[in-house]
């Protein structure tokens, strides 16, 4: 299950999805204000967003799952998985390119920024189509989601017993890959990390960015 970026849709996992198949099916999240739900309004704080994920999500959870989140759905990802019960948690949460959670709402860049700026800084500077209505709706997107996000605040207790595997990009320079050791304290589980090709964000819809790592950790090599 794949959780998209600030501003992300799930386009994103198109490379993911073309490079695991058949062996693995790709499923990706579709948060409101985007594609098919570009009139849905997101809820209002990160709490409900939560929330609206899982009642969305509960009918095809299946055992043994893999969530992965790039950046805002890294966060994301972590999350929902520590919020669903205890049968329905996935196997393990994959956050890339993400702060730890302690770290947020602190690591969002302000909604102040320019766009192109803010496109910069989300690693969407270069993924997007040379088009003005294309880029002004996906700042807009963008600028709604670090708002809701902003209302986020770590609660560690109780901390869940799934794995998570934590990944910084080698190219990434809006996170230093040593700040992935905090997502050890998010988790009585297993913790590992890893440094993976690309930028800010990893699976692009032209990129299959973590493919290789991802069947490894399905496989349980990792």
């Amino acid at each position: 299950m794949c959780f998209p970026h600030a501003g992300g849709d799930v386009t994103a996992f198109a490379g993911l999805a073309a490079a695991l198949a058949p062996s693995l099916e790709v499923w990706a999240i579709r948060l409101p204000g985007r594609g098919g739900r570009f009139v849905d309004s997101m809820p209002a704080t990160f709490a409900a967003l939560v929330t609206a994920v899982i009642d969305g999500l509960a009918p095809y959870l299946q055992p043994g799952a893999l969530f992965y989140g790039q950046s805002f759905g890294a966060l994301l990802a972590f999350e929902v998985a520590r919020a669903l019960p205890a049968a329905s948690r996935p196997r393990i949460v994959i956050p890339a390119c993400a702060a730890p959670p302690p770290g947020w709402p602190g690591s969002i860049p302000p909604t102040s920024e320019g766009a192109a700026d803010l496109l910069e800084r989300c690693g969407l500077a270069t993924a997007l189509p040379d088009d003005e209505t294309i880029r002004e709706l996906a700042v807009a997107t963008i600028r709604t989601d670090l708002t809701v996000c902003r209302s986020y605040r770590y609660h560690p207790n109780p901390r869940p017993d799934f794995a998570i595997h934590a990944v910084a990009g080698a190219e990434d320079t809006a996170l230093r890959p040593t700040t992935l050791a905090g997502w050890a304290e998010a988790t009585t589980g297993r913790f590992t990390a890893s440094t993976e090709p690309g930028g800010h964000l990893l699976a692009t819809p032209l990129s299959a960015g973590p493919a290789d790592l991802l069947r490894t950790l399905h496989l349980g090599r990792s």
